[in-house]
């Protein structure tokens, strides 16, 4: 796709999502995603459809009336935000005399462009090659054209677009046993961190819902935050402190966005289960965007699939198998104050939320106070007695947990810690006798 190429937008209204969208929103969606990719976007059209149609998706008048702005721009690429079966995309190009791409290959072109790990790249040549296995009737004119036959039979042999499926499919499984290689690899790095004392956090949220920057405000980054859509893509992990909590892991990830392809999804399921075996998940919503609760939806849709929402049928498993979350509502900054008084009412009432600009810093440290208040939720308070000697082990409490008191006590002193009870644990077996933990 070149950069720079003249791009027309096509918005059908669309009602697959569970909550209804504003249709000049989802346009502005569009042509960030297409502005995420270098196009240069010169229309853009939004239509609400009685109904769809299955060889073209758009009516024969809706087709005759973007065709004028095709010709009058000179446009090379038409964008249409739905998904298009193979059939109604080549339709569409024949109508348009342009080229046609839907949602799904947009987003697939980002993130081709965007990822820059070899596993990220790796990732997105996988879902590429699934988007465009069923597609592969459209890149042939030759269908009927057989190669020759092998062995001592002979016959027709296999046809050109057998042979370019056959060798997707053996592209595909040399690269998911790749992603499977550095999958374990990854599995082994999280039971390193598992094994130490720092609890994981997740930043999870929309695309372009301030994450990053968000990630930037706490952790004293530079990592990439600029107003483009899935300007994250591959995981980042920096080491923050937080109240009370010494040390803890902060982790970036990809934005996510209504309609992901379910590609996409299959390919990174391998970096998202970064979120899976998180501590907290902490999800940061653009609190402004008129399809904030939309987006809300998409993202929960998202980790009800991965699993991190306990579970979801009635009478399954533990529900405290869920991953501990809150919401931080960001870019409050923009808000009128009509709009802000409402919002801010609405998060005092919760009290599970922190409202933000990650832009300017307001109440970054309320959020960060929010973190590490339901990151110690499950904090016991414990007395133990250590000598005057016992230097140690002093440190290790001071260093994973937080120390409320220290009372001199004859040949020692006592600390009142509140410690996460797997660190209580720890200290038992690493200290079995000199220093026994008591409530």
């Amino acid at each position: 796709m070149t950069r720079g190429a003249a791009a027309l937008i096509v918005v059908p209204e669309w009602h697959s999502q569970r909550l209804p969208r504003d249709l000049d929103a989802r346009a502005e969606e569009a042509r960030g995603l297409a502005l995420a990719i270098g196009l240069n976007v010169v229309a853009v059209h939004t239509l609400r459809l009685r109904q769809t149609r299955a060889a073209t998706l758009l009516g024969v008048g809706q087709i005759e009336a973007i065709t004028p702005d095709i010709e009058k721009f000179g446009v090379q690429l038409v964008v249409v935000d739905a998904a298009l079966s193979p059939i109604q995309q080549r339709n569409l190009e024949t109508a348009f005399g342009a080229k046609v791409i839907d949602r799904t290959g947009l987003i697939l072109e980002i993130f081709g462009e965007r990822a820059a790990t070899a596993e990220g790249r790796l990732q997105v040549e996988l879902a590429h090659l699934d988007y465009q296995a069923g597609r592969l009737v459209r890149s042939w004119t030759h269908l009927e054209r057989q190669r020759g036959g092998f062995g001592f039979l002979g016959g027709p042999g296999e046809t050109q677009i057998e042979a370019d499926r056959r060798m997707i499919r053996n592209r595909m499984a040399r690269i998911r046993r790749s992603l499977d290689d550095a999958r374990r690899t990854r599995q082994l790095q999280r039971a390193k961190r598992q094994r130490a004392p720092w609890p994981v956090i997740a930043l999870v949220g929309y695309t372009n819902a301030g994450k990053s920057t968000f990630f930037n405000r706490l952790t004293g980054s530079d990592v990439m935050a600029e107003d483009l859509l899935f300007a994250t893509l591959d995981p980042t992990m920096r080491e923050i402190r937080l109240p009370g909590i010494d040390k803890a892991i902060l982790s970036d990830t990809v934005g996510f966005v209504s309609d992901l392809p379910t590609e996409l999804v299959a390919a990174f399921r391998a970096t998202l289960e970064e979120v899976t075996t998180a501590d907290l998940i902490v999800h940061v919503r653009d609190i402004v965007h008129p399809d904030s609760d939309a987006q809300y939806d998409d993202v929960k849709a998202i980790l009800d699939s991965l699993g991190v929402n306990g579970p979801q049928d009635e009478g399954e498993g533990d529900a405290a198998s869920a991953v501990a979350q809150i919401e931080i509502w960001n870019k409050i900054d923009i808000a009128d104050g009509e709009q802000r008084a409402v919002i801010e009412e609405l998060a005092a009432r919760r009290g599970d939320v922190a409202v933000i600009s990650a832009e300017t810093g307001e109440g970054v440290e309320a959020a960060r106070t929010l973190m590490a208040a339901r990151l110690t939720a499950l904090h016991q308070v414990q007395r133990v007695y250590l000598g005057y000697h016992e230097g140690e082990a002093a440190a290790w409490l001071h260093a994973r947990g937080e120390v409320l008191a220290d009372e001199p006590d004859g040949e020692g002193h006592v600390l009142t810690v509140r410690l996460d009870p797997a660190d209580a644990a720890r200290f038992a077996r690493q200290w079995p006798r000199k220093a026994p933990l008591t409530p």
